[in-house]
């Protein structure tokens, strides 16, 4: 899996790091999210989404519901897309930790975003959330708007869906080293 994702999206990710990192920034540590562990997580719309379409087509076909018959196919429709849907914007996904920052770049969708968080303005502690198959959200800063893809409903933000998260929060705490963190600061965003 990790060769066929590195062959589909890594050149346009590849290209944005390059152009985000400033003049001798070191790249530490690069990850993409688990796509597997994501689409898992969300493969429970599945156990709605198809009898929620056969039970769509058996009105459709006794005549129940003739004018809102699209309405009711299409609500089936996205909740079986939705787990491929979050997988693939998975594999477009890069983060990534600097001797200065953390990255979360994306090129989903045809829109290249980098987002930046300086070690200055993570929280005091990493939080580690176990989703499944080893992998985790690893969160290091809080107080971002809940509309950002890689924060939670309360405003926690770092790398989501993350293999091996213990393992990367241990390579951020020494990254960041000594420089002291304060609480509740937004990540830098800059697009391009």
């Amino acid at each position: 899996m990790d060769e066929i994702r590195s062959m589909l999206f890594s050149a346009g990710l590849r290209r944005l790091l390059i152009a985000t990192l400033q003049p001798g920034e070191r790249v530490l540590w690069q990850g993409q999210p688990d796509a597997i562990a994501d689409f898992m997580m969300w493969r429970g719309l599945w156990w709605v989404g198809f009898p929620w379409l056969v039970l769509s087509a058996v009105a459709i076909s006794r005549g129940w519901i003739d004018q809102s018959a699209t309405f009711f196919l299409m609500s089936g429709a996205i909740m079986i897309a939705a787990p491929l849907v979050m997988a693939l914007y998975d594999m477009q996904t890069l983060c990534v930790i600097t001797d200065r920052r953390a990255l979360i770049l994306r090129t989903a969708w045809g829109k290249r975003t980098a987002t930046g968080t300086a070690f200055a303005d993570m929280d005091a502690t990493f939080e580690i959330l176990d989703i499944s198959r080893g992998a985790g959200h690893l969160n290091f800063a809080s107080g971002v708007s809940t509309r950002s893809p890689d924060a939670d409903y309360t405003g926690r933000y770092g790398f989501r869906c993350i293999p091996n998260a213990d393992r990367v929060r241990d390579i951020l705490e020494r990254a960041r080293g000594d420089i002291a963190p304060r609480k509740s600061r937004k990540p830098a965003k800059a697009r391009r």
